[in-house]
């Protein structure tokens, strides 16, 4: 390992945490594997229920991509932060899957409640308006329309957008996810929350489906 890989390596090791965790699971320290499972892989479904539209699917994947990190353990060398790399793996095997499949990711629908909650959230913070307290309250119908919006994304813009709001990435980090430019990432972003924003604020202002649907 040259000087410039192993000083790279130092200075992140320092910076993440997770670095430090997925070092220890390269040299096989007991319980370091079983610790970085429990701190992703919740957040790992999330993503990828919302990227291939199928609960089962995404759980199945999310095991693919522990499988494949516990199989590089031994030749890890950090080159940006674990979760960069992590959610690297977890793209290109949902992407490989909805090629396979031959398909389009379909609508997810259900969730827990936290889940929920967490895709309420991302609405008021991409409208940029909290809503009346009444919308507040059907959190769950909330999530199900902006399910329903996320679908209306294409591929890319839906991976930025869950990165950015669910693991709250910068740009230069989901560039690095993507294989893009942050300029590119930038845009990208740009485009959805215009789409999203079309689609969820006559909902978040009046507690109603966008058409004069009933709320």
């Amino acid at each position: 390992m040259g000087l410039e890989t192993e000083n790279l390596e130092q200075q992140l090791e320092a910076r993440d945490p997770d670095v430090r965790l997925m070092i220890q699971v390269r040299t096989d320290v007991a319980g370091a594997f079983e610790t970085l499972l429990e701190r992703y892989q919740n957040r790992l479904v999330g993503i990828l229920f919302h990227l291939v539209g199928n609960r089962d699917e995404a759980e199945d994947l999310c095991q693919e991509v522990f499988l494949r990190i516990y199989k590089a353990r031994k030749g890890y060398r950090p080159r940006a932060k674990f979760s960069t790399w992590l959610f690297t793996i977890a793209n290109n095997l949902a992407l490989n899957h909805l090629r396979n499949k031959g398909r389009n990711s379909t609508v997810p629908v259900g969730g827990s409640a936290s889940d929920s909650k967490a895709v309420a959230s991302v609405a008021q913070q991409l409208v940029g308006r909290e809503g009346t307290p009444s919308t507040q309250m059907r959190q769950a119908e909330l999530a199900d329309l902006v399910r329903e919006a996320l679908a209306v994304l294409n591929e890319d813009q839906k991976l930025a957008v869950l990165l950015n709001k669910f693991e709250e990435m910068s740009y230069a980090e989901i560039a690095d996810v993507m294989g893009r430019s942050p300029a590119a990432v930038k845009s990208l972003l740009a485009r959805a929350r215009n789409q999203l924003r079309e689609q969820l604020e006559p909902y978040l202002l009046t507690g109603q489906r966008g058409g004069g649907g009933s709320p």
